[in-house]
């Protein structure tokens, strides 16, 4: 009878793991496949440097989105722990407490973002063309930013209310008007860089609006009218420090990816297109992976507001091994189509012909990369961001830095073992502190 009772248990959590990570999973696909149509858009016009532009404007974007991810990641771990422990005024209140914080920082970065584009072109040694293009997208792309920022709230609260579908209809309906506009900017009106950054602007306000559209339609139980001083009080500033820590860890992220790009734009302007392909490939499996990542954030942080030990090992049991079995199905994957898929990105002979003998770091990066990906999830969700953002120091700045200078080959060669250590290091890091930084919280 106990057999039959775990077995039941294994199956259940096995079923409620998919039941999170399946939606997820489709939406974040749409995630990718937006960034490779923009690469194959550019790709296909007659000049590399639409793809450099898009590389250069999109990092520098990043910079500021990625470092926002917070509002995401601290969402769920306070959401999910709110949720568990059944403390529906707090998990009204934290949606709130997130919005305010997506609002307030959203007209801040735009009010600097002359700032942030000229410093972060400046970095790099890019053409005049290049940096002239990626200004464009940018500043164009830039009046997005306050519908993304509300969208990682709303994003994170549902997620935290073990909801994953809403976030998938927000993402799927984006992306999708997204890669129908930038084709009808693009190749219609014949828009270039401009087309595509355009196209992200309304897509990103529509998702928004349909955001807001399913809080009303599902949670309308949750919007209560508060006080300022229920809203801006202690639990806000608990927040912030979680989130301080979150965009510090993200800082790393940034700085790494950030790194690898204006060190492959001054290396040639062909390095630069060729990292830019072959980066798709991880963002493809990494937005996928996050499926199981999220799942790991929702029910660990249920887990941890409930005070279930035994639960809490089995969804990071259960996770890991869905993150291994996904990696070796994009390895193998990768290692029949890539050069297929390198050929769907772009038609230019120089690019493909450079690109195609490195794909051995695509094929061997998802075994190296899932633990950090999966782990990672199992820290948001416990809102366990002192240990998150140390390990990322430490992997960063200690790990990837100093490969990239080590002679071990080509300054392409080190680049790419540079990075594969950082993913190495972040989960192994993040294994050695489950004990202390997740375990001793229930």
């Amino acid at each position: 009878m106990e057999i039959f009772l775990c077995g039941l248990f294994l199956y259940q959590m096995n079923k409620r793991i998919l039941k999170l990570a399946i939606p997820n999973i489709i939406s974040n696909i749409t995630i990718p496949l937006l960034g490779m149509v923009d690469t194959a858009l550019m790709g296909h016009l007659d000049s590399l440097t639409y793809i450099g532009a898009i590389a250069l404007g999109s990092m520098i974007f990043n910079f500021i989105y990625w470092g926002m991810g917070f509002l995401r990641m601290g969402t769920v771990g306070f959401t999910g722990q709110a949720n568990g422990a059944k403390d529906k005024t707090e998990v009204s209140l934290v949606l709130y407490r997130s919005l305010s914080i997506a609002i307030i920082a959203a007209i801040f970065l735009i009010i600097i973002h002359p700032f942030i584009i000229n410093t972060g072109l400046s970095l790099t040694d890019s053409s005049v063309a290049i940096k002239a293009e990626a200004t464009n997208y940018f500043n164009i792309r830039i009046w997005a930013l306050p519908a993304s920022l509300v969208i990682l709230s709303f994003s994170g609260w549902f997620i935290g209310m073990q909801n994953t579908v809403y976030p998938m209809i927000m993402s799927i309906s984006s992306n999708i008007l997204n890669i129908a506009l930038s084709f009808i900017f693009v190749f219609g009106l014949n828009m270039k860089t401009e087309g595509v950054a355009l196209g992200t602007v309304i897509a990103q306000y529509i998702s928004m609006l349909i955001g807001i559209g399913l809080i009303v339609f599902k949670y309308k139980g949750y919007i209560i009218k508060y006080s300022f001083k229920n809203i801006f009080n202690n639990q806000l500033i608990r927040l912030m420090n979680v989130n301080k820590d979150i965009f510090i860890r993200s800082l790393g992220i940034i700085f790494v990816l950030s790194f690898f790009t204006i060190k492959s734009a001054n290396i040639s302007d062909t390095t630069l297109a060729v990292n830019t392909i072959l980066f798709q490939f991880f963002i493809f499996f990494s937005y996928l992976l996050d499926g199981f990542a999220n799942a790991g954030e929702a029910l660990s942080s249920i887990a941890i507001g409930a005070k279930k030990l035994n639960q809490l090992k089995l969804v990071i049991k259960k996770t890991f091994m869905f993150g291994l079995g996904f990696s070796f199905l994009f390895s193998f994957i990768y290692l029949i189509f890539g050069e297929s898929i390198i050929k769907i990105l772009t038609n230019n002979n120089e690019v493909i012909n450079a690109t195609t003998p490195l794909l051995y770091w695509v094929v061997i990066l998802p075994f190296i990369a899932f633990p950090a990906f999966i782990y990672d999830g199992i820290f948001v969700g416990a809102t366990a961001s002192k240990a998150m953002r140390n390990t990322m120091i430490i992997a960063s700045l200690f790990i990837f830095l100093p490969l990239v200078y080590l002679n071990i080959g080509n300054e392409l060669t080190n680049l790419w073992l540079a990075f594969l250590a950082f993913l190495f290091a972040r989960g192994f890091l993040l294994f050695l502190n489950l004990k202390k930084s997740i375990y001793s919280l229930i």
